[in-house]
């Protein structure tokens, strides 16, 4: 029997699109409209937790954080990719990403709501997290790929786990 996969966003709209993608998909995942914070409150733990283009948008980045790590069973693994608060992060992935190229609607990202890597790397190391990779992210319209890169300016993932 395999593991159970949540998908969690307080956003009902947003579970309702995602539990139709995954039906037609055939991906068997326990969708909630749910915040962090109240799986958190319920007692839920997980092998792994991601956070992939969310703490941009959460109100309370370190209590947000927080409660993520909180949620990370001994020998589990959290993952984040966000987008940092640099002027070259507000120059590509707000303005290019949102005007020019339109791949967003305009007014997804706010560059004051954009999070630097050591303000998710303190909350979670002072809740039991151990950071073990930090990466940047990037594309490359020539090959319409995403990369990893060195520079983590623009986006960027964080891995870490919490020991066993």
């Amino acid at each position: 029997m395999g593991a159970t996969v949540v998908g969690a966003d307080p956003s009902e709209k947003n579970i309702g699109i995602a539990s139709t993608h995954a039906k037609a998909s055939g991906v068997p995942v326990d969708y909630r409209a749910v915040t962090a914070e109240q799986l958190a409150e319920a007692g839920e733990t997980f092998d792994i937790v991601l956070n992939m283009e969310v703490v941009e948008h959460v109100a309370d980045v370190e209590f947000f954080m927080s409660t993520c790590a909180k949620m990370v069973r001994p020998g589990g693994l959290m993952f984040v990719a966000t987008i940092n608060r640099t002027v070259k992060a507000a120059a590509l992935a707000i303005f290019a990403a949102e005007n020019i190229l339109r791949w967003l609607p305009r007014g997804t990202h706010q560059y004051e709501k954009l999070v630097r890597p050591e303000e998710i790397e303190k909350p979670v190391t002072e809740n039991g997290l151990t950071m073990i990779d930090r990466t940047g992210v990037f594309f490359n319209p020539l090959s319409n790929q995403w990369n990893l890169s060195k520079d983590m300016d623009v986006n960027y993932m964080l891995l870490a786990r919490r020991e066993a």
